[in-house]
């Protein structure tokens, strides 16, 4: 099996707000295509971040690069895309980002050559992942905060997650975790994620003000997710610390370990370098008994590996991600009481609905 064709192409898709309905800047996405000379397409995507760099680096530098290679030879890809995205050492950015997409596509056609799901070629553990929802954005008040929790747990779910790292302060944040807590009750798993916003000061001031929570996680807490930093922070609090969704390839999450800094693995296969790069960290984390989750509006690309490693715990839903996938699918799957099982179709088991990415095109 050969690849014959590689083909990019960059969508905008429009998203809100759920419960205030205040519409977001448009979310981008780029989406690789990979044919086969056996007829399989596989299906890749990076995200939202200078997408027209992405979609030229993959176009005029790695399509070019793996003409003609077998698609399951993995390795090899990765051996020869590897200099031309970084010359020195560690890839990173938009060039990992671009590299994303193409391995995601070949994980697509290796699923689809051989009848078997993504998460079934990583290891197959379940056919399905349990969930949480990244809900609680900073444009809510407390009670649309609340009011949206409680929607949410009538549709069935039991795992909220709330941003943190507010522009009025870690008092006003602590003040909306109490709110959410109280309003909410016990039963509810309830995380915070501040998006790499908070330095080292304010996140250990931060924690003594909301361990009595019970808070489930703390993803990216610290700027830079700094594993110096995470390391003296997870020894101040009794909050797990996760972290991973932007940068998480193998090399950053050994740094996260070696510095004691990391309780919860969040790889997402969209910016890390690929599946490829997500199995490897996976492996790290089961050799240091860690558990590997999602997060960073992942998706479909990110629920395999947590459905696929025995170690695998919840995959993220995120209301704008959740919508940018139902415009783009035909068949995106759907939570149900919490869970989500993964498509029964082979590779990543979804179709593209090919009328909307039309509708969607933004042309160079």
């Amino acid at each position: 099996m050969k690849i014959k064709d590689v083909r990019v192409t960059v969508h905008r898709f429009d998203n809100f707000i759920p419960l205030i309905h205040k519409q977001l800047e448009g979310d981008y996405r780029v989406i690789c295509r990979i044919e086969t000379d056996e007829g399989h397409v596989g299906i890749g995507m990076a995200s939202r971040f200078l997408w027209n760099g992405v979609a030229a680096i993959i176009t005029h530098h790695l399509a070019p690069a793996i003409l003609d290679m077998d698609p399951r030879d993995l390795e090899a890809i990765h051996a020869r895309l590897q200099p031309i995205v970084s010359e020195r050492g560690m890839m990173s950015g938009i060039n990992l980002s671009a590299v994303s997409a193409v391995d995601l596509a070949l994980w697509d056609i290796i699923g689809k050559a051989s009848g078997r799901t993504v998460a079934q070629l990583l290891g197959g553990h379940k056919d399905y992942a349990d969930a949480y929802v990244t809900y609680g954005f900073a444009a809510y008040d407390i009670d649309q905060l609340i009011e949206m929790g409680r929607q949410l747990i009538a549709k069935g779910h039991s795992r909220l997650k709330m941003l943190v790292g507010s522009k009025d302060g870690i008092k006003v944040d602590a003040a909306r975790v109490k709110a959410v807590r109280e309003a909410l009750g016990e039963d509810i798993l309830l995380a915070i994620d501040a998006n790499e916003s908070l330095g080292l000061e304010d996140a250990m001031r931060l924690c003594p003000m909301i361990e009595e929570y019970d808070i489930a996680w703390f993803e990216d807490p610290l700027r830079r997710v700094d594993a110096r930093d995470m390391g003296m922070l997870r020894q101040r609090t009794s909050i797990p610390l996760s972290a991973g969704q932007m940068d998480g390839h193998p090399t950053r999450f050994r740094e996260w370990i070696e510095h004691d800094g990391i309780d919860i693995f969040m790889p997402n296969s969209m910016y890390n370098g690929g599946m490829t790069e997500t199995r490897r960290v996976a492996h790290l984390a089961q050799i240091y008994n860690k558990p590997l989750s999602d997060a960073g509006g992942g998706g479909i690309w990110c629920l395999h590996h947590v459905a696929g490693f025995r170690n695998g715990t919840l995959a993220e839903i995120h209301l704008g991600s959740e919508q940018v996938e139902e415009q783009m699918f035909l068949d995106a799957p759907k939570a149900v009481n919490g869970r989500v099982q993964i498509p029964s179709a082979p590779g990543f088991g979804v179709t593209l609905n090919e009328e909307k990415l039309r509708e969607t095109l933004v042309k160079n």
